[in-house]
């Protein structure tokens, strides 16, 4: 099947359908997870965001409501208790016999509860050391968790440890998040899912074949990545509704920004963002199969001039290898498309398609779907840009915010070293 990757001399679109390296899918789920949170998320290890995760530690641990929850109920894990009473041992009949010996000692003070004695009795990388409404987080949890960011920490003693602390401050924050998320099951459907894998398939330029082969070989299976996928979409959609869409953005702010940052919406070279549908010819074809592939481009071209989705088009019907990325073929200079193709769409503005171009593979139809022109792009080209920035910024904020004023009133939090 022809391709549009030509020799340098014929400079017909250079790079176009040149497969990127195929990154491990799991480093992409990091990636798109990012992506969805759009700068959203708090960075829980920074010391200074747990204010509020102390005071909740104290009020939940003293709050008059907390009520004594045996160790198999749903709710809080080691909650205040009533101490148990403890008695003296009855003497033994020798000991009653041998008056003129001293009293036996003191009995040996025994754990408050039955549960601290099973507590004591675990390994230490078992114990539990806080929880967040009745779900209880281990020192393993702990460790691995701080480990997986970059923090080891080396010491059982978790009270004497800042490291310590803030990990477990940052899994609490982590256990909270994902407690509320769970309001958002029902929220988000097949389609939805089904849209986002093909969305991070497309990021990274692979067939649906490639991406389930690089999946399987990364060792996870395709009903837990769409689980992951159903995840970060609820975790967006709640970030959405109840931090983002909150956030206002005045115009004045956005011109600020603007004017202030000029060099990041200064273009200096020429660039053009293309996809195309190609209809392929085989070398020397007879009259016939040209008018053929005609027609056919000029059918393509007329469903997407009336707004059929030109990525749905190019997956049906091109010949090309960029089929499977919806016809997308990424940024080129001027110089680095073949020039019928760049007389074709350099009148054209973003968003519009040529009308079919020959060339020696065939026809095809090219969606110019942006121009950058050397020069300062005006403020009303890059004001939504600019605002979705400054609101990205802001809900990282406002996100730590909210589970400081809300969440954490709303659950039982505990910390126990």
């Amino acid at each position: 099947m022809p391709s549009t990757r030509l020799k340098h001399n014929e400079r017909l679109f250079s790079r176009a359908g040149a497969r990127r390296g195929a990154a491990p899918v799991l480093t992409a789920l990091a990636i798109v997870l990012a992506g969805a949170l759009s700068g959203c998320a708090i960075d829980f290890f920074k010391p200074e965001s747990y204010a509020f995760l102390k005071q909740a530690g104290s009020s939940a641990m003293t709050a008059p409501q907390a009520p004594t929850v045996p160790r198999d109920s749903p709710g809080a894990v080691n909650p205040s208790r009533t101490p148990k009473e403890t008695f003296p041992e009855a003497p033994s009949p020798v000991a009653e016999a041998k008056t003129d010996e001293p009293p036996p000692p003191a009995p040996v003070e025994q754990p408050e509860t039955a549960d601290e004695a099973v507590e004591e009795s675990k390994p230490a990388v078992d114990r539990v050391v806080a929880s967040v409404d009745g779900d209880p987080i281990t020192m393993r949890e702990v460790k691995d968790f701080s480990a997986q960011h970059g923090q080891p920490i080396d010491t059982d003693d978790f009270a004497s440890s800042d490291t310590a602390k803030t990990a477990v401050k940052a899994l609490i924050g982590e256990k909270l998040l994902e407690q509320e998320v769970k309001k958002y099951d029902d929220k988000v459907d097949d389609a939805q899912v089904d849209k986002y894998i093909t969305q991070l398939r497309m990021e990274k330029h692979m067939s649906d074949a490639e991406f389930r082969a690089q999946l399987q070989a990364s060792g996870m299976s395709y009903d837990e990545l769409r689980k992951r996928a159903r995840l970060d979409l609820e975790k967006a959609m709640m970030i959405e509704q109840e931090v983002r869409a909150k956030i206002d953005v005045p115009d004045a702010d956005i011109k600020a920004y603007y004017d202030a940052h000029k060099d990041d919406f200064t273009i200096t070279k020429e660039r053009l963002k293309l996809a195309q549908i190609l209809i392929a010819l085989q070398a020397n074809p007879t009259p016939a199969q040209v008018s053929a592939a005609q027609k056919k481009a000029e059918m393509i071209r007329a469903r997407a001039a009336k707004g059929d989705d030109f990525g749905d088009l190019a997956r049906v019907y091109s010949d090309d290898d960029s089929k499977s990325n919806g016809g997308e073929l990424g940024w080129f200079a001027p110089g680095d498309i073949n020039d019928a193709i760049l007389a074709g769409v350099k009148p054209l503005k973003p968003g519009e398609v040529s009308a079919p171009i020959r060339t020696s593979h065939g026809i095809h139809i090219v969606k110019l779907e942006e121009h950058e022109v050397p020069g300062v792009v005006p403020l009303s080209e890059v004001k939504a840009q600019i605002r979705a920035q400054l609101t990205d910024q802001q809900t990282s904020e406002q996100l730590e915010k909210w589970v400081e004023s809300d969440l954490v009133k709303q659950h039982y939090v505990e910390t126990m070293y």
